[in-house]
């Protein structure tokens, strides 16, 4: 396999520094990957689906056509990311979870941070995911964001941004691990050689998070889902059975005295601990949406009195409303009394008179989403977008401007990618992800995302993307 045909463009490129050179620590993987031909190459790249279709590894995804049944297409060549580099990455989103959590626990409580004007009170009060029945409350061991998973991107000089965070239900760490097993079996001898940390230990780790919650030495701990028709069910069921807790759904919990209990073959087993993968509004019909058919009736009751640790902890949406992401630095800042190690994207509030005018102007440059939408729906890339696009959404945006911040639009670094039958550079970004418990980790790995079309900058699985294994090496 040769890279004599490959496109380079003015974009970062985590394999090569230019036409002339490779960076050092893709050197070993170009040496065997240069072993292949580029039909042994072709071969290989596509055995992966079929890796992940042995394994189970699909998602649904819902269209007019109705359920759609797929693999998140699982790409070759790997993300590989030196040491040093890490470093900086593992530090910086240490600090962020660290601010985070420290954030949701003042605004639940003395809102300091809201009586000082750093974060606007109207912004955070008022927002769908800020839960008024927190108010007053500590979660178990003080801690909120117990998952995160925090989406990260490069510009066209290298330097990392944070483009979101996620901390409600954070998916695709399932991708992580089965990524691995599936390109240590086409690539065997370089693991051993490159020196790659492992991410085998998350399911691990995890489970420890879990069971510090609890008080108990022995806590009875289960993987709450929506069900088998939910995108995510795969990564819900991987979870319960890497870890060897029960996977539950609602109809499988029930509420007795303010304890929650699982309904099993030998009678009711009381639960100590909830990984929830249920947002907040369907979690309790009596305390949230009343027609949730997927929440546990008294579950919220059940956790403010303290009798079951749940994680992540209900009310933790509102700190990544991507209008509250807007003011993270300043968070960090009031709350730890340093700069950011990791910039967020510059962006524009449209909900702030200058900022709206900005956005109104310069649209067609720009990224805009709306605060509350995922999986890449409720965005508009303006540079990729027709004129009626971008008059649609200047009318969203003057309608409901505090629904919408807009971002300018970031090239995003490329890596190498087997697409059509060749070889070429597709933008990607990367979702490390972050366990709170008695320390703060960050697993030495992460899910890649790439966009597969040429030139997109989409990356989400719902809007075609793929992914990549990503190799983390040691010092």
């Amino acid at each position: 396999m040769t890279f004599d045909n490959y496109e380079f463009q003015e974009h970062y490129d985590e394999m090569f520094s230019g036409a002339e050179g490779i960076r050092p620590h893709y050197q070993p993987f170009k040496n065997e990957i240069g072993k292949l031909s580029d039909k042994q190459l072709q071969i290989l790249n596509d055995s992966t689906d079929k890796a992940q279709r042995t394994l189970g590894m699909t998602f649904n995804l819902y269209d007019d056509s109705g359920d759609l049944e797929k693999v998140l297409p699982l790409d070759l060549v790997p993300r590989i990311i030196p040491g040093s580099e890490w470093h900086l990455l593992n530090t910086g989103l240490q600090q962020r979870v660290r601010a985070l959590n420290m954030f949701l626990q003042d605004i639940y409580n003395e809102k300091d941070i809201l009586k000082k004007g750093i974060v606007p009170e109207e912004l955070v009060l008022n927002s769908q995911d800020y839960l008024t029945g927190c108010e007053g409350f500590t979660p178990p061991q003080g801690i909120w964001c117990h998952i995160t998973g925090s989406d990260i991107v490069r510009d066209n000089e290298g330097k990392f941004f944070i483009l979101e965070d996620n901390l409600r239900c954070p998916s695709g760490v399932s991708y992580m691990l089965e990524n691995r097993e599936i390109i240590k079996r086409a690539f065997p001898k370089l693991f051993a050689s490159q020196g790659v940390r492992p991410v085998a230990d998350y399911p691990g780790l995890l489970r420890q998070m879990l069971q510090y919650l609890s008080p108990k030495s022995n806590p009875v701990i289960a993987v709450l889902t929506p069900g088998i028709y939910n995108a995510a069910y795969f990564e819900h069921s991987y979870l319960a059975q890497q870890m060897g807790v029960e996977l539950v759904s609602g109809a499988d919990l029930i509420v007795k005295n303010d304890f929650v209990y699982m309904q099993t073959t030998s009678g009711l087993e009381q639960l100590d601990v909830i990984y929830r993968r249920i947002d907040d509004k369907f979690m309790d019909p009596l305390a949230f949406n009343p027609k949730s058919l997927l929440g546990v009736p008294g579950l919220f009751k059940a956790y403010k009195k303290g009798n079951i640790a749940i994680a992540n902890a209900p009310g933790t949406g509102v700190a990544d409303d991507k209008a509250v992401y807007a003011y993270v630095p300043r968070i960090i800042e009031h709350y730890l009394q340093e700069e950011a190690i990791i910039d967020n994207v510059p962006t524009y509030l449209c909900r702030e008179e200058k900022d709206r005018k900005y956005v109104l102007d310069n649209i067609e440059q720009l990224v805009v989403k709306e605060t509350n939408a995922a999986g890449g729906y409720g965005m508009l890339i303006g540079p990729k977008a027709e004129k009626a696009e971008h008059d649609k959404f200047r009318k969203l945006i003057t309608d409901n401007p505090t629904n919408y911040i807009a971002q300018p639009t970031l090239s995003l670094s490329t890596v190498p990618t087997m697409a059509s039958g060749e070889i070429g550079p597709r933008h990607v970004d990367l979702r490390p992800y972050i366990l709170y418990g008695k320390d703060i980790n960050v697993v030495p790995g992460a899910l890649t995302r790439v966009a597969l079309k040429k030139g997109s900058l989409v990356v989400n699985s719902s809007q075609g993307g793929g992914s990549k294994d990503t190799w983390v090496l040691f010092d």
